[in-house]
């Protein structure tokens, strides 16, 4: 029995809803065409867009504290600075 493009279209179906697929043409259009006639596997779409934009918001909203930044910069700012 061979596969209907599912497990095709689940192996690369965060990289598709994150947009990372723009290398690859064939493999987007192939993977948006199963997605379109495939219930199933537009119902993981549809979770995997949905955890994609709640994770992408949760990263925006999160700063650095002050204290933390203010370290980071010194660190980069001494690594810059030694002689290379």
């Amino acid at each position: 029995m061979s596969d209907c493009g599912c497990e095709k279209a689940r192996a690369d179906l965060e990289a598709f809803v994150r947009g990372e697929l723009d290398y690859c043409k064939t493999a987007q259009a192939e993977i948006r065409e199963h997605i379109d006639s495939c219930p199933g596997c537009q119902n993981e779409a549809t979770v995997a867009r949905t955890m994609t934009i709640a994770i992408q918001r949760a990263c925006l909203e999160e700063v650095a504290p002050d204290e933390l930044r203010r370290r980071i910069v010194s660190s980069l700012k001494d690594v810059q600075a030694e002689p290379h």
